[in-house]
């Protein structure tokens, strides 16, 4: 195979590899945000007696929409550097500087760089949200059950 349709080839990786997986990334953020708010609207604190279990339910894939959040932007940095080794090494190869196919090479690069914010970002949200929900949840428990946390 000649270099070009191999460079053809690790640019369509990076494209629908990189870009495939952050958006599959971003489904399952939203999809487990949106889970996790209906069961926190079904919780009624006075069915549960063991305020330890109740925080292992309202934390359940919790930790999904964090790992996401983490590293959706180094999927995006991955998918940075890729893209601009493809372009230096398409570069080396033709040994002459086309404007356009550096920008091209670049561009493809930095749309990696920010589909991981775009998803990186929102699934920060979804998680902190997440996290202040429990925290009330858990208050209403303890105020329930006359549990006070004051030192």
């Amino acid at each position: 195979m000649q270099a070009n349709s191999w460079m053809a080839i690790a640019e369509q990786g990076i494209d629908y590899g990189v870009m495939g997986t952050l958006i599959f990334m971003s489904i399952l953020a939203l999809w487990v945000f949106v889970e996790r708010l209906m069961y926190y609207k079904t919780i009624n604190v006075s069915n549960h007696s063991n305020r330890e279990k109740l925080e292992l339910e309202l934390g359940d894939n919790v930790s999904t929409v964090a790992t996401i959040t983490v590293n959706a932007p180094y999927i995006g940095l991955l998918g940075t550097v890729l893209g601009i080794m493809i372009t230096f090494y398409t570069l080396g190869e033709t040994g002459s500087v086309d404007t356009k196919q550096i920008m091209g090479g670049l561009a493809l690069a930095l749309k990696a760089t920010a589909a991981g914010l775009l998803v990186a970002i929102p699934s920060g949200i979804f998680y902190n949200v997440l996290l202040r929900k429990m925290e009330r949840i858990l208050a209403y428990w303890d105020i329930e059950h006359n549990v006070s946390h004051r030192d």
